[in-house]
Order: C-alpha cells, then structure tokens, then sequence
C-alpha cells in the first residue's frame, strides 16, 4: 500500500507537533505545510524540509489527506472543502464551532466515504484507555480541567478549548441523550468565558458536573467515575489511574457496618484495606497525539471508523453549544436585567452598601 499523502493546516504550535509526529507513523507521508504567515511558513520549511503554501487550498493536488491545525474559527471553511474533495481529514478540537456546521461536515465525510476525525486527543491517553477496559458501570462523574491564560485560542472560550475534552470523555461512556444542562461562567480577561461550571443529566441517569478555567495559577486535568461496584480517579497529566473496589461484602451488604465502627477515627484505614481495596494501575508510557495519528492512518487505509469519528465530534460541540447556551442565560441577580446575565454581567451594588448610601444621603439632606 502506498504511503498516505498527508498536509498539515495550520503551523503553530499544534501544527509542529503534527508535522514532527507524522514521520513517526508508518504508512504516513508528510508533504505540505500551509499557513497564511510567512513567518510560520519559513519556519515550517526550515524544520521539516517540505513544499509550504499561504493558501492550503494549493496542495489540494499533491495530497490524500490532511491535518487542520488552524484557529477554531477556521475548521469549518477548511474541512469543508477538503472533504468535497474527497479528501480524508483529521481537524484539531473541536470540530467547529457552531453544531449546524459539525453536522454538515459529518454528513459530507459519509456521502463522500472519507474519514473524518476529530482530534479529541485525550481519549489516546493511557490514563483514559485503562479505564475503559474496566468497562466502569458509570452513573456520576466529576472532572476539573484548568491552565494558566494560553495566550491563543482566543476566537473561543475556555468551553470550546478546554471543558470539550471532557464532554467529549463523558459522551463516549454512554449512548443516551441529555437530558438537561445547567451552567455558569464568567469572563475574566477574554472576550469569552474564561472559566465555567456546568451540570448535565443524561436520559439514562448519568450526571457529570465539569468544571474549567484558563485563568487558574495551577494546571489540573482530573476526572473521578463513580460505578455501581466501584470508582476511579484520572490524572491526564501524570498520567495516573487509580481505581477503588469493594469487596464481595460491600456489594452484597451482607456485613454489619455499625459493628465495625466501634473506633470511628480508625476506621478510614481498615476500610480501605477491607472492604474498598484501593489499587494504583501501572500504565505504559504513551504519546497520545502519536497513537491519534496512527488511528487516522489506519482508518483511512482499512475503512473502519476512527476512534473518535464526525458524528462523535458533532456530539461533543452540540453538548458545548448548550453549555454555552446555559451559560449566557445565567441570571446573577433576582429580577436580573439582561446586562446583568451571561458571562459579562454587569456587577450589582451589593444591598448593604447601597443601602447605607441611602442613609447617608437622607442625613445630608
């Protein structure tokens, strides 16, 4: 089989990652970078020693697929008019902006029978992939994810740049529709919502309350999935995966709790040498966006779907879309204005000191 003809969109800083990673996967061939500056493209042409474009639209030719690296706002234009050319398209996260578009994308992979993935990379993450062998029984689910202010993607919030990871997660552990979707989020130094909470209950009774923030002093990509018959605690960044579960007496409720509590203060310890047994798994060192190229690869030479396809990530920007819905109809206040609502709301003087206000303007009259 002859090698895959791959270009790469977008030559910042994703976009080197991708154009260094793909001479590591077999079958694979970078051919072209593009990117509208020309001080991006001279950079990507000293590196990688391959033919650069200011219009991507210029290695249309020469290519069997490509990797979209560019700003979120870009996605939809660009894969577009790769798939109706029948070209085959990995696309950073998420997929777009706006559900109507990831829809259409989708559904021009399918009519054009191209793969289409959406590099919703923390699926390839070894912390990620051990628990789904677990095969988790999950019904609750909590993750925090948070950085410092990056400085880039800023033609979106923190929902499309870093809570989509985990929707995405939560929407691959279960089939069922949402339910409902409650949110809040604020703006801090962006013209987007820089940091937001949100709860969502799925039809089948799975909720997960997701909380991000771009403006945090300490980074974090932590999630915890509680089961029937267990839980366990994810750490994207170490990565690290610990997984607690009880034993047969637990799950049978076959054993006197109120008898073993006679010293409550030392029990925390014989619980969990007992009854919930507690185990770190040891996991391989991997390089995930390395292991996301391999499975774009492969899926375009065997036709099987890729790990994370169109449909997947269509699904993952509609639940963003209606965080993000939920987030700008947030009232702050009884009686909210609408100036008062959504992430840039105005702020309210508090009661109290208007309230002294008043006085100290009656007593000046």
């Amino acid at each position: 089989m002859s090698e895959l003809r791959i270009a790469v969109i977008g030559a910042g800083h994703l976009g080197r990652i991708h154009s260094k990673l793909l001479g590591q996967v077999d079958g694979a061939k970078l051919v072209a970078v593009s990117d509208p500056f020309e001080a991006a493209r001279k950079n990507a042409e000293e590196l990688f020693g391959v033919p650069v474009y200011a219009d991507y639209r210029d290695c249309l030719p020469g290519i069997d697929a490509a990797v979209i690296a560019a700003p979120t706002d870009m996605h939809s234009e660009i894969a577009q008019t790769l798939l109706s050319a029948g070209k085959h398209v990995l696309v950073e996260k998420p997929l777009t902006i706006e559900r109507d578009d990831a829809n259409r994308l989708s559904a021009i992979a399918n009519a054009k029978k191209v793969t289409l993935q959406v590099g919703h990379v923390e699926r390839f993450n070894p912390a990620f992939t051990a628990l789904e062998k677990l095969a988790v029984d999950v019904k609750y689910v909590e993750a925090v994810r948070a950085s410092s202010f990056p400085g880039r993607c800023l033609d979106v919030g923190v929902v499309m740049d870093l809570m989509i990871h985990d929707l995405d997660l939560i929407l691959s552990m279960t089939d069922a529709n949402v339910k409902s979707v409650s949110a809040s989020g604020l703006a801090v130094i962006s013209d987007h919502e820089d940091l937001a909470e949100a709860r969502i209950e799925f039809e089948c009774g799975l909720v997960a309350n997701v909380k991000a923030s771009r403006v945090s002093p300490e980074p974090a990509r932590q999630m915890q999935v509680f089961g029937s018959h267990g839980f366990a605690e994810i750490d994207f960044g170490a990565p690290a995966l610990s997984v607690v579960r009880p034993c047969d007496s637990v799950v049978r409720r076959d054993f006197d709790l109120s008898a073993e509590t006679d010293n409550p203060l030392g029990y925390s310890g014989q619980l969990f040498s007992e009854r919930l047994r507690c185990e770190k798994l040891e996991l391989e060192p991997r390089n995930a966006i390395l292991d996301e190229l391999h499975d774009f690869v492969i899926s375009v030479q065997t036709g099987i779907a890729p790990t994370v396809d169109g449909f997947a990530g269509a699904r993952a920007v509609d639940l963003a879309q209606r965080v993000l819905e939920s987030v700008s109809q947030r009232a702050w206040y009884p009686n909210a204005t609408t100036q008062e609502m959504g992430p840039h709301a105005a702020v309210r003087e508090r009661i109290e000191a208007s309230s002294r206000r008043i006085h100290q303007d009656r007593r000046a009259a």
